[in-house]
């Protein structure tokens, strides 16, 4: 039987589609699937699945280091997205109009998100140090300011954290929005430049809406990614507990204690079940409010 050519190409289409859709079907959609039917048993990952219905999910609602942990975790969320967003807006914008040493000021820039996260906590970590070890206390006490208890205090740790996390997303936020700066035409600065309108009219005006679909993007794959945070915190935190006292503990460690320290994967796939419906909910919602 003779096909057509849009037969054909669809045929072919589809046969360089099965390898993705395979590799999404064995290690994306059946493992999320199976944490869904793992989280109402009870397993210790060697033993028998023992079935214990919604179990799991009452002791997760009447355990209060989760509420602190959820805390932690939109906290993350609430302070990494906005600030991340607007400094590496900001960054894009005004390297945009370099010329001279633009790609090297680039390459700067993005050189963080190509780091080891284990290596950059650890050099952070170094950096909150007290004195005579930390590189921010000794230049604090030559100004005259005193030291900051950074990651052994329990209010300052989650910022403290939450810094580098910040700094290591930068550059990958900046080359995305200086390709969607660079993808408006030209045009629609040159009839802005011609009716007069000025610089701050030209950005609320032509820059950030053009860049709204760029500002999707980024919108929700750093919410994803600060709700998923974990490197930083496991590594910069004394034993990767998270602490001082549950102060910087995300959920996604919340999970992993869970899973491989105390062998409970029943409760750590019913927390996991919580994060992937917090990221769908938020995902979901902020797709809607921004493509409107």
């Amino acid at each position: 039987m003779s096909r057509t050519v849009e037969q054909k190409r669809a045929l072919w289409a589809w046969l360089f589609l099965a390898l993705p859709l395979v590799y999404f079907i064995l290690v994306r959609f059946y493992p999320t699937l199976d944490a869904f039917s793992i989280s109402l048993t009870e397993w210790n990952i060697v033993g028998e699945k023992t079935y214990v219905g919604l179990d799991n999910f009452i002791a997760l609602y009447n355990d209060p280091v989760f509420w602190i942990v959820l805390g932690n975790t939109f906290e993350y969320l609430a302070l990494g997205v906005p600030i991340s967003l607007f400094l590496s807006f900001m960054v894009a914008y005004y390297l945009d109009q370099i010329r001279f040493g633009h790609g090297f000021l680039r390459a700067c820039y993005f050189m963080p998100f190509l780091t080891t996260a284990v290596a950059m906590a650890w050099v952070w970590r170094w950096f909150y140090q007290p004195v005579p070890i930390g590189i921010i206390n000794m230049t604090l006490g030559q100004l005259g300011i005193l030291q900051l208890d950074f990651l052994r205090s329990t209010t300052q740790a989650l910022p403290a954290v939450l810094v580098p996390a910040i700094w290591a997303g930068l550059g990958f936020q900046i080359v995305i929005f200086m390709a969607g700066i660079r993808a408006i035409p030209q045009t629609y600065y040159e009839a802005a430049k011609i009716d007069g309108a000025g610089p701050w009219q030209i950005l609320k005006e032509i820059t950030l809406p053009q860049l709204r679909p760029t500002i999707t993007f980024l919108v929700v794959m750093s919410s994803i990614g600060f709700l998923r945070i974990f490197d930083q915190v496991y590594n910069m935190t004394q034993e990767g507990e998270g602490g001082p006292l549950n102060a910087t503990r995300p959920l996604v460690l919340y999970i992993y204690k869970a899973a491989f320290d105390d062998f409970e994967m029943g409760m750590a796939a019913a927390q996991t079940v919580v994060l992937f419906t917090i990221l769908m909910i938020i995902t979901v919602i902020q797709l809607r409010l921004l493509r409107k």
